[in-house]
């Protein structure tokens, strides 16, 4: 019998990549979206993640027509890029309730059939911007920080039940997400921070075109599901940017933050 996953934000980018590999691996795929959309080989599923209702809707549903359900690959998310200053909170508050409350709707959700199986596996996407501070992204690496220690947390909390709890962790991807980022126009951001954000946010956007196919990650996706045991993190990505992860632990704070900075364009 397929091993039944349900693959949030698989309408586009990595959450589309994933979804793909999964299929074509011979798991049955449930795609979760806003657009309902599927790729060749899944089903599609609409499910609005800021939602309780319909997380919780679509999640028995999932149960409905498998009678079971082996993993959760939490894929979707959106980003802000603006001062931390002057990002309008009712923004802010929006992104933490995809990228984090989202995340904590779908695996809480989850859960209880996990439990009864005594198996299962949530996935996280994380982001390299969740172990390292991006400038003018302040929100949206506060979301992904808040997610690492949920994450942390929950996995002590559910391991006793058979059940992994892994963090992916992207640098620069090449997907959509660059394009629909929400900006802030130089007059929201202020006179103060507008050249330093326009910089920042150039380099970073070139970054990400310059990144690595969502399918790369995907495929990391697959590994972790497929292994033996779920590892806690798993990053992903041009071995540039990962280092960084290393290096910001082992380096001191002031050292690190210099070396940071002409890679995040301040």
């Amino acid at each position: 019998m397929p091993r039944v996953v349900l693959v949030t934000g698989a309408s586009a980018g990595i959450g589309q990549a994933t979804a793909a590999v999964l299929a074509a691996k011979g798991w049955s795929v449930v795609c979760a979206s806003r657009r309902g959309q599927a790729v060749e080989g899944a089903e599609a599923l609409v499910m609005d993640v800021d939602s309780d209702a319909s997380v919780e809707q679509g999640t028995a549903e999932v149960l409905g027509r498998h009678g079971r359900l082996d993993a959760v690959v939490a894929c979707a998310g959106w980003g802000v890029g603006g001062p931390f200053e002057t990002t309008p909170l009712p923004e802010a508050r929006a992104l933490m309730e995809t990228n984090f409350w989202g995340v904590a709707r779908c695996a809480r959700a989850a859960l209880p059939a996990m439990r009864a199986q005594r198996s299962g596996r949530l996935v996280l996407l994380s982001s390299i911007g969740g172990v390292l501070g991006l400038p003018f992204q302040a929100y949206y690496s506060a979301s992904k920080f808040a997610l690492e220690g949920l994450a942390e947390a929950m996995a002590y909390e559910v391991a006793p039940f058979g059940i992994g709890v892994t963090l992916v962790e992207p640098g620069n991807v090449r997907t959509e997400f660059t394009e629909r980022r929400r900006v802030l126009g130089p007059e929201a951001a202020g006179d103060a921070y507008s050249a330093a954000m326009t910089k920042a946010l150039s380099v970073m956007e070139r970054d990400e075109r310059n990144g690595v196919d969502p399918a790369a990650v995907a495929k990391v996706v697959l590994k972790v599901l497929e292994g033996r045991r779920a590892p806690r993190r798993v990053s992903v990505g041009r071995l540039s940017e990962r280092i960084g992860i290393t290096g910001k632990r082992l380096m001191p704070q002031r050292a690190f933050e210099a070396a940071a900075r002409g890679s995040l364009g301040v």
